[in-house]
């Protein structure tokens, strides 16, 4: 009769790597090398890319983790970083970029001003947040956020990846055959872009407002 064996703990296989022996999986290993491979794109948009530009230098320096490679064409990148204010004049032009990089990608939204507008968030040319064109995997909080907070916001991201399925619902969007991969890109209209905003993507909250009555 055949007995399934348990997995390993992690605690046992840590005791093995300390032993010499190194347990893995194929995707393991794969997502291993993805994970410490993310190139950004070499793009900034305000006081936000600053503090990202500190971040590669030798005090903080992010060739740590792999990620020192920036890249001067969205054809080379696969981590766009959405450092600085997002006017809806400048929203097309970022989602084009974000378009033109090749599956996987991956977007951080650093500092308030990219999550939802920050200060700016009443102003009628700013927009509030660009997770409502574009999928964002990690936020970082902040205005403007440290080098050290987009530090830990890339090893939250390598976290992320090491933690994909290559099958499965789990899988990242480009094994997805039904997956669209593209972004809307919007139009500057009379009043405002066109669309606002990608149904797919963001839609507003609906508030639960008590009854006057």
């Amino acid at each position: 009769m055949n007995e399934t064996k348990p997995a390993l703990t992690t605690q046992e296989r840590d005791e093995l790597r300390r032993q010499g022996v190194l347990l893995t999986s194929l995707e393991e290993l794969y997502n291993w090398g993805r994970s410490h491979s993310v190139w950004p794109l070499n793009f900034g948009l305000a006081c936000c890319a600053i503090e990202m530009i500190a971040a590669s230098m030798a005090k903080y320096d992010i060739a740590r983790f792999g990620s020192e490679v920036f890249r001067p064409s969205p054809r080379q990148a696969d981590l766009l970083i959405v450092s600085g204010t997002v006017t809806k004049k400048m929203a097309p032009h970022v989602i084009r970029l974000w378009n033109q990089m090749p599956e996987p990608k991956y977007c951080i939204a650093m500092g308030a001003c990219a999550i939802s507008g920050g200060p700016f968030k009443q102003g009628y040319n700013v927009l509030k947040g660009i997770d409502r064109f574009i999928p964002v995997d990690i936020y970082i909080p902040g205005c403007p956020p440290r080098p050290e907070a987009l530090l830990h916001g890339l090893v939250q991201l390598q976290e992320k990846i090491r933690g994909q399925a290559l099958t499965g619902s789990e899988a990242p969007r480009h094994l997805g055959s039904d997956d669209a991969c593209d972004c809307p890109v919007p139009e500057l209209g009379a009043h405002d872009i066109q669309p606002t905003h990608a149904p797919a993507l963001w839609t507003a909250p609906t508030l639960a407002r008590p009854d006057k009555g």
